[in-house]
């Protein structure tokens, strides 16, 4: 039987749209924190995102619509995320491919 690895950093980039989409999900055997999430705007005009914590049915937004002005940044977390088995963390925007995610992750097995 093989064994998981007791600890993994991961970093996971999305390139936001209009239409809701998973940027990570903890996987099975493992624990997930969120070390710190970045929205970078490079497009030509301000734009909105959410962000939102999933488990199960129920969904919780981190950021509902905040603002991230044209050629800046927007960091929608203050503090760490901890995502147990199969959570994961939901974006959208308000343009499409203006905004983008960074995600710095630590996985620790279960």
């Amino acid at each position: 039987m093989a064994q998981l690895a007791l600890n993994r950093f991961k970093t996971k980039t999305v390139v936001i749209t209009t239409s809701e989409q998973t940027a990570y999900t903890a996987p099975a055997g493992y624990t997930a924190i969120v070390l710190y999430a970045h929205v970078t705007n490079y497009g030509s005009a301000d734009a909105t995102v959410t962000m939102s914590h999933v488990r199960s049915s129920t969904t919780t937004e981190i950021i509902k619509q905040g603002a991230v002005p044209q050629n800046d940044a927007f960091v929608p977390m203050d503090g760490k995320l901890v995502l147990e088995t199969t959570d994961s963390i939901k974006v959208s925007a308000s343009a499409n491919t203006t905004l983008k995610l960074i995600l710095s992750i630590l996985e620790t097995a279960n």
